[in-house]
């Protein structure tokens, strides 16, 4: 029997949230979310930065016990000041089996994870070497590509931030042995590359809310197919001097 999703849905408990008012329950986002599912295999979050991607990522991730820093679920860096407390008012549905292996990578705080692990020496999961040792993206790719080892739930936020577009493709394959291996991704990204995965559910965030959207509705694939087609004329409407 197929066991994912291991997260099926979330749900806000609105009634346990005093104002609407204050951040994070302001975000628009936030303020009108109630009910969410999730894809078996990868369930994308796309949209402006602000829009809260990351806050809701981040609130996942605490309600699933990771720390708000990221790494495995045994990584704890960030003081309870540092957090949110969207994580107490989401009501978890999960399947009947749980994942073997667990990671958060959120590319704005990698650096502080891997300082951490330099600091326990637990560098085995790594490759055995510094992951400051290497440069960011190799640091990814070894990340995801030796220390995640499938049958897991996986959490990334903006991980293409390391990335080449080359290294964007890598990563989507491994993100493919890894969901035929028993995975499921929640991926916050801008990336078209990784957007264009096609085992996955694209959700919108914008000042209305969430919506679910196909990925040739989203603005990263219209825009860049629109300038990659178009680059010239595009780079002459951006650049062109009015004085002309």
């Amino acid at each position: 029997m197929e066991a994912k999703p291991y997260l099926r849905s979330i749900e806000v408990k609105r009634e346990d949230i005093k104002s609407f008012d204050e951040y994070p329950y302001s975000i628009p986002v936030v303020r009108e979310l109630d009910f969410l599912d999730f894809h078996p295999d990868v369930t994308f979050f796309v949209g402006e930065n602000g829009t809260g991607k990351s806050t809701l990522v981040e609130a996942i991730a605490l309600a699933m016990g990771f720390d708000p820093e990221g790494g495995t679920r045994n990584v704890q860096l960030a003081s309870a000041e540092d957090q949110s407390g969207l994580f107490e008012h989401l009501k978890l549905a999960r399947s009947f089996a749980k994942p073997k292996d667990h990671y958060f990578l959120r590319a704005e705080s990698f650096y502080n994870v891997a300082t951490y692990m330099d600091s326990v020496g637990y560098l085995d999961g790594y490759g055995g070497k510094s992951l400051h040792d290497r440069s960011h993206g190799e640091a990814f790719l070894v990340t995801l590509n030796e220390k995640l080892k499938g049958n897991g739930f996986y959490i990334f936020d903006e991980p293409e931030a390391a990335l080449s577009p080359q290294r964007q493709l890598a990563a989507l394959g491994s993100i493919h042995e890894l969901v035929k291996e028993g995975s499921q991704f929640i991926i916050a990204t801008h990336s078209p590359i990784l957007l264009a995965y096609p085992r996955s559910k694209i959700v919108l965030f914008d000042d209305c809310g969430l919506s679910e959207v196909a990925y040739e509705e989203t603005e990263h694939y219209a825009v860049t197919k629109e300038f990659l087609n178009n680059h010239e004329r595009m780079l002459h409407y951006l650049l062109s001097d009015e004085s002309d």
